[in-house]
């Protein structure tokens, strides 16, 4: 854990419904883990907010967020979207080696400590939340 971060912070990006979305929340996220000393998690964390933003922003119409917190030592990365339905099931990295889209939540299950989702309602929006936690080394 960051010697001079040791209290628990959250952030929030939300985004509308656009393609450059996904390159908005990969530049947040890494100013927001410079910011907090945590660039060694960068890297694989801005892989994960991209895939899991890119599906929010290409499966669903509406607005979508970016939700980054820390706390204890755990980095979680959530894309909320306004789809209330679950997402499909990932693959094995296996089966989506040389695949053009569905890598997101695969990628999620093999480089997380874990992942998942949950329906989200907040003011009156429903929706999901998309997630994945990577344990700080």
């Amino acid at each position: 854990m960051p010697e001079n971060d040791p209290a628990p912070w959250e952030y929030c990006l939300y985004i509308p419904n656009d393609p450059r979305a996904v390159t908005v929340s990969r530049r947040t996220l890494r100013l927001i883990l410079t910011m907090h000393d945590l660039i060694g998690l960068v890297d694989l964390d801005e892989l994960l907010a991209a895939e899991l933003v890119s599906n929010a922003v290409r499966h669903t119409r509406g607005p979508a967020a970016l939700r980054v917190r820390w706390s204890e030592g755990v980095l979680r990365i959530g894309a909320w979207d306004a789809d209330p339905e679950p997402p499909e099931p990932p693959g094995t990295l296996a089966e989506i080696t040389d695949a053009e889209e569905g890598r997101g939540l695969a990628l999620a299950r093999a480089c997380a400590t874990t992942w998942g989702w949950h329906p989200l309602a907040r003011n009156g929006n429903r929706g999901k939340l998309v997630w994945c936690e990577l344990a700080a080394a």
